[in-house]
C-alpha cells in the first residue's frame, strides 16, 4: 500500500494464496505461477518480515474462486484514517473485495468508509504517495471517474493529487515506482519522465534506475530504516545502501509470475 507515511505503517493486512493461484492474471512481468508451494513459502517470508520488524500482521483466508485475491493492495485505499473502496479495473477481481471491506469497516467504522459509484474504475496499485503529495496513474485499470472520487478525498484532506498517464507496457503506477522513504521516488528509465511527476516538494527527489530493473523499483520502506526489495536487482539494492537504508531482500519469483510486486500483497491500516 503506497498511500501511507512511513510512520503510519503499524499494522498489515494480507491474504493467503488460493489453491487456484496458477490461474492468476499475468500479462506484464510473468506468464503465470508454476509452483504453488514456493509461492506460499515466499508469501510467508514476506509476512514474517513485517512481524520481525514489529508490525502486527493479519492474514485473511484465501478465496479459491479468485486466483488473484492475494493482491489486496488493489481492493482498498487508506488515507489518513479514511477508507476508499474502489471498483477494481478487471472484472474478475471485483468480487474479491467484500472480506477486505468487512474487515476494514470493523477497524475504522462505517462513517470512515466510502464506496466508489458504478461508473468508477480503480486499482489501489495506481496510487503513490510522496509525503503529502499523491500521484494516481490513469491506466487500463483506473479511469477518470475513479480519479474524480479519489481527488475529492485527497483534496478534502488537504493534500494534492496529480494524474500520470501510464504507458501501455505498465500495469500500475506502483508497478514502475515506489517511495522507499517519504521523500524519494524510485522509478526506472523508459517508462515515465520528470514532466510526468512535475516539480516535487523541496527536499524530495526521483532516483532513476535502469529500465531492466523496473520490477525492483517497487519497494516498501519502514520507519526503522528497513526497505523490502525484491531479489535480483543489484542497482536498486546499491541505491538503497547508498541512501543509508537497510535492504531486506525478498524472493518474489512466484509473485512476479502473476504480475505481483511487493506492495501488491499488503494494505497498511
Amino acid at each position: 500500500m503506497a498511500t501511507v507515511h512511513l510512520g503510519q505503517k503499524r499494522r498489515v493486512l494480507a491474504r493467503a494464496i488460493p489453491d487456484t493461484y496458477s490461474d492468476a492474471l499475468a500479462n506484464y512481468f510473468g506468464t503465470g505461477p508454476t509452483d504453488l508451494t514456493l509461492a506460499r513459502k515466499q508469501h510467508s517470508a514476506y509476512c514474517q518480515t513485517f512481524e520481525d520488524a514489529g508490525l502486527e500482521v493479519i492474514i485473511l483466508d484465501a478465496d479459491n474462486n479468485h486466483p488473484d485475491c492475494l493482491f489486496v493492495e488493489d481492493q482498498a485505499i487508506i488515507i489518513d484514517g479514511h477508507v476508499l473502496l474502489p471498483i477494481p479495473g478487471h472484472p474478475s477481481r471485483v468480487a474479491e473485495q467484500p472480506p477486505i471491506a468487512e474487515f476494514l469497516t470493523q477497524q475504522y467504522g462505517s462513517d470512515k468508509v466510502q464506496h466508489m459509484h458504478s461508473k468508477c474504475k480503480m486499482d489501489g496499485g495506481d496510487i503513490l504517495r510522496l509525503g503529502d503529495l499523491f500521484f494516481v496513474g490513469r491506466s487500463s485499470r483506473t479511469n477518470d471517474a475513479g480519479i474524480a472520487v479519489l481527488r475529492k478525498l485527497v483534496e478534502g484532506l488537504g493534500h494534492e493529487l496529480r494524474v500520470i498517464d501510464m504507458p501501455q507496457q505498465a500495469l500500475h503506477l506502483t508497478s514502475v515506482s515506489s517511495t522507499p522513504t517519504d521523500t524519494i521516488i524510485f522509478t526506472p528509465e523508459g517508462y515515465l519522465s520528470e514532466q510526468d511527476f512535475g516539480q516535487l516538494p523541496e527536499g524530495c527527489e526521483i532516483r532513476w534506475l535502469p529500465k531492466e530493473e523496473v520490477y525492483g523499483c517497487n519497494t516498501i520502506g519502514l520507519d526503522n530504516g528497513q526497505v523490502l526489495v525484491a531479489e535480483g536487482y543489484p542497482t536498486v539494492l546499491s541505491e538503497l545502501e547508498e541512501l543509508g537504508l537497510k535492504p531486506i531482500i525478498i524472493d518474489m519469483s512466484q509473485i512476479k509470475a502473476a504480475d505481483g510486486s511487493l506492495t501488491c500483497l499488503s494494505i497498511f491500516y
